[in-house]
């Protein structure tokens, strides 16, 4: 019985993830030598403090540990996931709006790195030299817009479930404006620079990665309020909610 159960639920994960690697995030070697090591030097001080804020939740509240887990799972397939799109990279979603709504941007740029290293090693998805680019777009950049467009919308009134889907939805597109600047700023246009560069490749990701992003937001509160149901003291731990108007 256990051994089946087991399957059930690794069998969807295995469907996911797919087996072709002839499209990725910014893929391997595509970047200019100058503009990895940058990327790699921007997002490198948020990895370090990440690794800081997941060592003091987890010592606070071990009982978390599942819940991390499951953010970096829950990115891992989301962003395994790919459609091509502009030359060298690909639209996906990111699934990073879990993690950062549960732990915060600095915790998720540390999973989504990780997230971003085992696709590189064993889906050829992404790339080594290019991790810190990748890394600092979809581990850094959206989770921030994630962790603020959450708070923003609570701060406002809205429900919890639609600051989770736009938080997820808007991490998403701010991660491929992100990597639009990144690619243009490696490639400008030889008519219009930098800004046509960017207006061009934003243009193409938009259309697949919008829709992509609606239905990571849809499917982010999908799974959060399966947890606000099934794990309460871990939210709780977490301060998901206010004082007073904890999950019941």
């Amino acid at each position: 019985m256990k051994k089946l159960l087991k399957l059930m639920y690794f069998a969807p994960i295995l469907l996911l993830v797919p087996t072709r690697a002839n499209a990725m995030h910014i893929m391997e070697g595509f970047l200019p030598v100058e503009w990895a090591i940058f990327w790699w030097v921007l997002a490198l001080p948020f990895i370090i403090l990440g690794i800081r804020s997941i060592s003091k939740t987890i010592k606070e509240h071990p009982e978390t540990k599942m819940m991390l887990g499951l953010s970096g799972a829950f990115a891992f397939v989301l962003s395994a996931l790919k459609i091509p799109s502009v030359t060298g990279s690909c639209s996906h979603p990111t699934g990073v709006g879990l993690g950062t709504v549960l732990f915060g941007p600095l915790a998720m740029s540390v999973i989504g790195s990780i997230v971003l290293l085992f696709q590189a090693l064993l889906l050829a998805h992404g790339g080594l030299t290019t991790l810190g680019a990748n890394a600092f777009s979809m581990a850094v950049v959206g989770p921030i817009i994630a962790w603020y467009v959450f708070k923003g919308a609570q701060k406002v009134g809205w429900s919890f479930s639609v600051a989770v889907f736009l938080a997820a939805m808007l991490g998403d597109l701010g991660t491929y404006v992100m990597t639009s600047f990144q690619l243009a700023l490696a490639f400008p246009a030889e008519s219009g620079g930098i800004v046509a560069s960017f207006s061009k490749f934003a243009s193409i990701f938009a259309f697949t990665q919008i829709p992509l992003a609606i239905s990571e937001g849809l499917l982010t509160v999908v799974i959060m309020n399966f947890l606000r149901k099934y794990n309460v003291a871990e939210l709780n731990a977490l301060h998901m909610f206010k004082k007073n108007k904890e999950v019941a």
